[in-house]
């Protein structure tokens, strides 16, 4: 059996876990790009910050993706509902927060004339169901053809 953390090692630990350039988020850009599709990293619209920071942004199109961790994000798939035993109560509510915080930037987005899509890190085993999914999205409501 392992050995229990100390706070000082889950703290090193968890300072390691990147916000931006994940590998779930450069597996959906490399996808995009291959397939001709243009985008702009983090949030970036021109030189504002749009709500949450969202991980590709298409401003031609008015449109933006999330790439999301199922744990972190509390998605409703098996590894989202995954609850750590440890320190359970702080764990349940950061995860209840970042749901909330999702949602109310996803409205801000979409209040703003934005369309939002997340896409899920459990969504990324299937890559052709990914990428007609992703391709959807972004044509959808536009009079381009695909890239």
């Amino acid at each position: 059996m392992a050995d229990k953390l100390t706070p000082e090692r889950r703290s090193w630990n968890m300072s390691r876990i990147r916000g931006k350039n994940t590998k779930p988020e450069l597996l959906v850009r490399r996808l995009l790009h291959a397939k001709g599709y243009r985008y702009r990293l983090h949030g970036r619209s021109g030189t504002s910050r749009l709500p949450g920071n969202p991980d590709l942004v298409f401003a031609g199109r008015r449109k933006v993706i999330f790439v999301n961790g199922c744990f972190w994000h509390f998605h409703d798939c098996r590894v989202g509902q995954h609850a750590p035993k440890a320190n359970a109560e702080f764990w349940a509510a950061k995860r209840s927060r970042t749901r909330e915080r999702d949602a109310g930037q996803r409205r801000q987005l979409e209040d703003a004339g934005w369309e939002v899509l997340t896409v899920w890190e459990c969504e990324l085993k299937d890559g052709s169901a990914l990428e007609d999914h992703l391709v959807r999205f972004l044509e959808s409501g536009t009079d381009r053809p695909a890239s």
